[in-house]
């Protein structure tokens, strides 16, 4: 109940659609109950127990107006009988039946008007909702997705909140019309019978206990399916990325073999999961049609036997009446069972939503300023849970100067460069620029101090324009084209396609590597950061590809204040320092001719390099 209850927190403000709806619903309902009360004198005028006594026993005085059933009932044999003296008894048939069509038109267009305000409630929780998981998860910080499978992620996203708003937020319609309906039906019906009515509430709770039973089940059994639809995508997901070392590996038995038990693991918690809930609604059936054989058999021999206040005609709109109880109370009991899969989808998705990013702003946080004069590392350390990656880490980056970072891999060289724009914070110690601790700052106004460039280009499914000019809305043609001059990368976008619109397809996958590194390196020249983070950003690259892209970095790195992450240690010697990285410790820090003098690890990692 309480994921259900939080789950239409999404709807606010409910003004928006609670007000309008229980109006056209109740209205619904009263003009449908209108349609089975009318039964009464039809049945009578076909039976003919309609005499002339009792016809001007409805015509001798005018009901006076009083909010009550009783009222209505008078109001309607009043003139009723006024249509039988002046027209006949076909006239009286025609009238009820005039009168039963616009009811339940009435009824039915009330129905529409209260559909179509459940479907607009639907639209507006289900995009509030996706958006507020799409927001937390752009929120949260590295560590999280490490931790995370993509494909689960996605499933959340995605078939969980269809779930959401196929099991959940359409069953709205039931929570709130059919109550209200059966509330009407009932005390129709005490009005017309109270020892029948409560003859019938003492059967009707067994087959409600019996739902129940089958909806805890269903519970259980949709947290296993959603979990194994998550594996399913997540194998989607490394297939497709992965395509690649899968066939040069002849690999597609093996993948196929674990798609397809993952994928027969599924299937089976779907027919288990159908096989009961498709019990529930033929269940609820019989139990409801028992319990009116039992009315029928209860009161048609209380009526036989004169011992009760009804009439035939009135016995079997009564019988009628009943039967339409069994509607909403089939429509709910099918509803608890569906509803099952959605509040499992429901918990997943609020758990994304409930889990608070480890790095995030200080409720005071200021705009950090221009960048100045230096970085300092202060005793910083780091590590992920209780493992430690980065110890006693001190040093200073001077503003202009480039630093790099080298050492055997696993050493915590890239993890000490994520702590600089804040994807990570240090455990102990902290790290300055220009004197003010970074956690004291906004990391917007942090990361607007910082362009990065990465081993793995990060380009998206658009244009090359589109691509260099990432997040920078106001960007210009002109400037778009300068910053790929500087980048190398001019030239080959000239001769593609479409030049600057030319659709670069999945992650950039139309352009070859140093392409993409080029519009990576465009990206951060165009957002002319002040400081810059290079990851091993010709590692991957050919020769030519490495000699361009060396270019461009310089071209980048000019007049800024750089940190260098490099494999090819020929790509560093110009470093203004070399800090050597191994198990977390700076072992080394000097320039390149300082660090080769020492015969340490720097000199044995360059003499291996160049004897290869």
């Amino acid at each position: 109940m309480k994921t259900y209850l939080r789950i239409l927190q999404f709807a606010r403000p409910y003004s928006r659609f609670v007000p309008l709806y229980t109006l056209y619903t109740v209205l619904g309902i009263i003009f449908g109950l209108f349609n089975f009360t009318l039964l009464i004198p039809l049945l009578n005028v076909l039976f003919g127990k309609v005499g002339d006594k009792q016809v001007l026993a409805m015509v001798a005085t005018k009901p006076e107006f009083t909010l009550n059933i009783e009222f209505f009932k008078d109001f309607f044999y009043y003139h009723f009988g006024q249509v039988i003296l002046e027209e006949g008894r076909l006239g009286a048939l025609l009238f009820v039946c005039i009168i039963i069509v616009i009811s339940i038109f009435l009824a039915n267009l009330f129905r529409y008007l209260a559909f179509r305000i459940i479907g607009a409630l639907r639209a507006h929780v289900v995009e509030k909702m996706r958006e507020r998981v799409y927001k937390r998860v752009t929120e949260l910080e590295l560590g999280y997705f490490s931790n995370e499978r993509k494909g689960d992620l996605m499933t959340r996203l995605t078939v969980d909140i269809q779930e959401v708003e196929n099991s959940v937020v359409s069953t709205l319609t039931v929570i709130i019309r059919e109550p209200i309906a059966i509330i009407a039906f009932f005390t129709i019906l005490f009005t017309m019978s109270v020892k029948l009515t409560l003859f019938t509430l003492i059967l009707l709770p067994i087959s409600g206990g019996i739902i129940s039973g089958i909806s805890k089940q269903l519970k259980r059994k949709a947290a296993e399916g959603q979990d194994s639809l998550s594996f399913i995508l997540t194998i989607i997901d490394e297939t497709l990325s992965g395509v690649r070392v899968i066939k040069a590996f002849n690999a597609e038995p093996f993948i196929l073999r674990k798609f397809h038990d993952q994928n027969h693991r599924y299937a089976r918690i779907q027919r288990s999961i159908a096989n009961k809930r498709d019990l529930a609604s033929p269940l609820s059936e019989f139990m409801g049609v028992t319990v009116v054989a039992g009315l029928l058999f209860y009161g048609g021999t209380l009526v036989l036997t004169q011992q009760s206040d009804l009439q035939p005609a009135e016995f079997i709109t009564y019988i009628i009446l009943f039967s339409q109880v069994l509607v909403p109370a089939k429509a709910m009991s099918a509803a608890f069972s569906n509803i099952q899969r959605g509040l499992v989808s429901g918990e997943r998705v609020l758990k994304v939503i409930d889990t608070e990013p480890q790095i995030k702003n200080k409720p005071n946080a200021k705009v950090l300023p221009h960048f100045e004069r230096q970085i300092e590392f202060i005793d910083v350390g780091f590590g992920y849970g209780d493992k430690p990656v980065l110890k006693d880490i001190n040093f200073t980056i001077e503003k202009g100067k480039t630093v790099a970072l080298v050492g055997p891999s696993g050493g915590g060289k890239s993890t000490l460069a994520d702590l600089i724009p804040r994807f990570y914070d240090p455990t102990r110690g902290a790290i300055l620029i220009d004197g003010h601790d970074i956690r004291d700052y906004t990391m917007e106004s942090v990361r607007d101090e910082i362009g990065v460039v990465t081993q793995e280009s990060i380009l998206f499914n658009d244009t090359i324009f589109n691509n260099i000019a990432f997040n920078k809305v106001d960007a210009t043609e002109e400037e778009v084209i300068a910053a790929a001059k500087i980048a190398n990368a001019h030239e080959f976008i000239l001769d593609s396609e479409n030049g600057y619109q030319t659709m670069i397809g999945d992650r950039g996958s139309k352009l070859s590597g140093g392409q993409r590194q080029r519009l990576s390196i465009a990206r951060a020249i165009l957002k002319n950061p002040p400081i810059l983070i290079l990851d091993e950003a010709t590692s991957a690259l050919d020769t030519e590809s490495e000699k361009l892209v060396q270019e461009a970095l310089t071209n980048l790195m000019r007049n800024r204040t750089s940190i260098v992450i490099a494999h090819r240690l020929s790509t560093i010697q110009h470093a203004d320092e070399i800090l050597v990285l191994q198990q977390g410790h700076i072992i080394e820090r000097g320039t390149h001719e300082e660090l080769l003098q020492t015969s340490g690890l720097y000199a044995k990692l360059t003499q291996m390099q160049l004897t290869v």
